[in-house]
């Protein structure tokens, strides 16, 4: 293997001040902003008991983390997230693959999971809840629904983006239709599928989150609900900063998986 040149190696050493610059910009962006919020709800410009302050919810924390109510509740909402985010990709590959293999069946039901998409899923919750009952299993559906319609799109739509002089080529061999799919489809949209998977698993915490805050007795959504009722409002916060560092870490886990995925392709 040959040395890198002097060009190549000062191109790189940018590239990680780059990457640098950008952490620390991103860490002193959150320091100066926990540091505003602390200052203002000390010196009296915003008012403690509706806003928190990042000293009460670290109290709030420590409090709900021996009391062990705290991670019972992101417990519950993790694994509620993640059994909709698992159904919503099998899902997703059985219906598309059907769709693909059957043209009828796909030009009949595309204006209806175009519908279905585009209906808001916050409407359809109430029904779900009605319909199934207020458990689990109602708010991993609620999960589900909120992603699953338009990532059968997005699948289907690659399905039928292949590159047709491929698919041609395993036909001429004397392929099949199954051979198109296990050797060409499947294989050529797994960058799609991983895009699809960043996406779903913001949406099914969303979803989760939407059915929590109907029925559920348990969960971070459960907590919002309660926390705003009565009034402590630090839980509410409390459980908001939660998601959002739950989705954060989601994503990412998604994220390496897919750098590890095109880096065996």
């Amino acid at each position: 293997m040959n040395n890198p040149s002097s060009a190549q190696l000062m191109y790189l050493r940018q590239c990680r001040r780059h990457q640098l610059k950008i952490k620390i910009f991103r860490v002193l962006i959150l320091v100066v902003f926990l540091l505003q919020w602390e200052l203002c709800a000390r010196y009296g410009k915003i008012d403690p008991f509706i806003f928190s302050s990042p000293t009460r919810l670290i109290i709030c924390f420590y409090q709900m983390i021996t009391s062990q109510k705290l991670l019972y509740h992101i417990g519950i909402t993790l694994f509620e997230t993640l059994s909709s985010f698992f159904f919503v990709i099998i899902l997703t590959l059985l219906i598309a693959a059907i769709l693909w293999f059957s043209k009828t069946l796909s030009e009949t039901l595309e204006p209806y999971l175009v519908v279905l998409n585009s209906l808001p899923k916050s409407a359809l919750a109430p029904l779900l809840i009605v319909w199934l009952g207020g458990n689990y299993k109602t708010i991993i559906i609620t999960g589900m629904s909120v992603a699953i319609f338009g990532s059968i799109l997005s699948l289907y739509t690659a399905f039928c983006d292949m590159d047709k002089e491929k698919i041609l080529l395993i036909k001429t061999l004397g392929g099949t239709r199954n051979d198109v799919m296990f050797k060409i489809m499947l294989p050529g949209c797994i960058p799609t599928l991983l895009s699809i998977m960043k996406v779903n698993i913001g949406l099914c915490l969303v979803g989760v989150i939407i059915g929590e805050f109907i029925a559920a007795k348990k969960g971070l959504g459960y907590l919002i609900i309660y926390g705003s009722q009565v009034f402590k409002l630090d839980w509410v916060i409390l459980s908001i900063l939660i998601l959002c560092l739950i989705a954060m870490l989601l994503y990412q886990l998604i994220g390496s998986f897919e750098k590890l995925c095109l880096k065996r392709n």
